[in-house]
């Protein structure tokens, strides 16, 4: 009886001794979680890229059914505004001159296989291309071989080429100097739009060659180089390339490995614009400032 009570302060004291281990263990755990959980959040702050990969991990997001994409028609991007389509798109009855300008459906075709092998783009974008040079030159009473020859040398045929200096598309048009001229197709946006770049482009070098009497002094001019004394055979180099289209329109077999560049020798010396090969519709003058 007497060594009851020591035992059961014995007891006792054990008791209290591991709940005191208990709650030290406790208080340890905590103080290891808190300091984890700060440095967590330091790092997280230093590296939020971290804890949206954890938040991916831990609650991924549900996988969103595939989509189809389908890829534009190459029509649609051809697609020009709507004030673009005036004369080409009529159906009044071509004139003489007109069905001279546009030539024969086998002639364009001739074309369309030579400057897509020559400069590497797909068929039927280059038909589009041609298609809508000749359908311009109908409007504006110009060459469609002229544009076309434009076209290659400026840009190689892509109709997204951009200049250091800001000329952009296929007939390279610097849109902040004309910006005027694309207002009624949407804005200096449409510099870009195959179509209204060639029509822009074309009336801009039809008013050059009209101004200056000749293909040549045109070309001067719309290449930049009407201050200079010579504009560093860019006009030789359109020329060359409107011969080889009109043989080719003729039907005969021009190389497609012809080289583009050609030595930078001065121009000819100016020749009326018949005299070229090139029909020049000459305009009154009230007119010209119109286009």
């Amino acid at each position: 009886m007497a060594g009851q009570p020591a035992l059961a302060r014995l007891r006792a004291r054990a008791q209290a001794i591991s709940a005191r281990g208990v709650l030290t263990t406790a208080q340890h755990t905590l103080t290891v979680f808190g300091i984890s959980a700060l440095a967590l959040i330091a790092l997280l702050m230093f590296r939020p890229d971290l804890g949206k990969q954890l938040t991916h991990s831990l609650f991924p997001l549900p996988m969103a059914e595939a989509q189809a994409v389908e890829a534009p028609a190459l029509s649609a991007l051809m697609e020009a505004p709507a004030s673009v389509q005036t004369a080409a798109a009529n159906d009044a009855p071509l004139t003489k001159e007109e069905k001279a300008l546009l030539g024969t459906q086998k002639q364009q075709q001739w074309v369309t296989n030579w400057l897509s092998k020559r400069y590497r783009v797909a068929n039927d974008a280059t038909n589009m291309l041609v298609s809508t040079a000749y359908l311009t030159a109908r409007e504006i009473k110009l060459d469609p071989l002229l544009i076309l020859a434009v076209m290659a040398i400026e840009s190689g045929l892509n109709p997204f080429a951009e200049s250091p200096v800001g000329a952009q598309g296929l007939m390279q048009v610097m849109s902040k100097v004309h910006h005027e001229r694309f207002q009624e197709m949407g804005g200096v946006q449409a510099a870009l739009n195959p179509v209204a770049n060639i029509r822009v482009g074309s009336l801009i070098l039809k008013d050059y060659v009209t101004r200056g009497g000749s293909v040549e002094a045109g070309l001067k001019t719309y290449v930049g180089a009407a201050n200079f004394a010579t504009d560093s055979g860019y006009g030789s180099r359109v020329l060359a390339e409107y011969r080889r289209l009109k043989q080719v329109s003729a039907g005969q077999r021009v190389p497609t490995t012809t080289p583009v560049m050609a030595s930078n020798t001065p121009a000819p010396a100016k020749a009326p614009a018949a005299e070229s090969g090139i029909t020049i519709k000459v305009l009154p003058h009230n007119e010209i400032a119109g286009l």
